[in-house]
């Protein structure tokens, strides 16, 4: 049954919408005397070193990461469609200048693009969405553009074109909608993933900059205190997990 993954998503997106359903706690405000305490009825995910409650961080930082990784997809999903339309529709000369350039940008592991990216555009939550979005265009062209190629030998699309179709009107109408299902389920998957490369550059600094609670800056603001307040990184730790895992999950069943 896949309804714990939906379950997952559906939670963190409350989260999200309407953080104060969850948590009553100021996530920037700490309060020194409860700093460092450990998960408890009172503070289900501890405090950190300067007593801010860490649940509280967790759930008002899902908005920055979520919103970061629907950026990312959409830029994706919308400019690798776009580009393996027009290679997998116009075909010859454009289909491989188009199918080149995905082919170096897939040649480069996706972090040290991103990183090549928020170099030139600075660090920032908008930025290092975008650099990650830029990193996935060239699997979703692939995909996209390998879809159309199969949807345009199809007979009812010959018949579209022979029937006086345009070439635009046919691909909008026939070839675009019939391609888009495996596209959608690498979305839910890139959905996952974004949000695993933004906490990672958030790890790194690239991201929010502090107090913002971004969770790849929550686990980095732990991480001196691994031996001694464990829960600072391997709860916030345990969300990402927990919504990169639920994102395949649902991609595995959309397909």
């Amino acid at each position: 049954m896949r309804w714990p993954s939906w379950a997952v998503i559906a939670l963190v997106v409350l989260w999200a919408a309407m953080p104060s359903l969850f948590t009553g706690y100021d996530p920037l405000a700490g309060v020194p005397a409860e700093k460092l305490q450990g998960p408890s009825a009172a503070h289900l995910f501890g405090t950190d070193a300067v007593g801010r409650d860490l649940f509280a961080r967790v759930v008002h930082g899902s908005v920055h990461s979520l919103s970061g990784a629907l950026v990312a997809v959409a830029v994706g999903l919308v400019l690798g469609t776009l580009l393996g339309l027009i290679a997998g529709s116009v075909r010859g000369v454009v289909d491989e200048i188009v199918m080149r350039v995905m082919d170096v940008l897939l040649s480069v592991p996706g972090l040290l693009l991103a990183l090549t990216v928020i170099i030139l555009l600075g660090p920032g939550t908008v930025h290092v969405a975008l650099a990650v979005g830029v990193g996935s265009v060239a699997s979703f062209a692939r995909l996209a553009r390998a879809e159309v190629v199969r949807v345009r030998r199809t007979d009812y699309v010959e018949a579209a074109f022979g029937s006086g179709g345009t070439f635009a009107g046919v691909l909008w109408r026939h070839v675009l909608p019939n391609s888009l299902g495996p596209v959608i389920a690498l979305s839910a998957l890139q959905f996952g993933v974004a949000i695993l490369a933004i906490s990672t550059l958030g790890f790194l600094g690239y991201g929010a900059e502090p107090p913002t609670p971004e969770w790849g800056l929550l686990i980095a603001e732990g991480r001196n205190y691994l031996a001694t307040s464990w829960w600072l990184t391997t709860l916030p730790g345990a969300v990402v997990v927990a919504v990169v895992l639920a994102a395949g999950r649902i991609s595995k069943e959309i397909r």
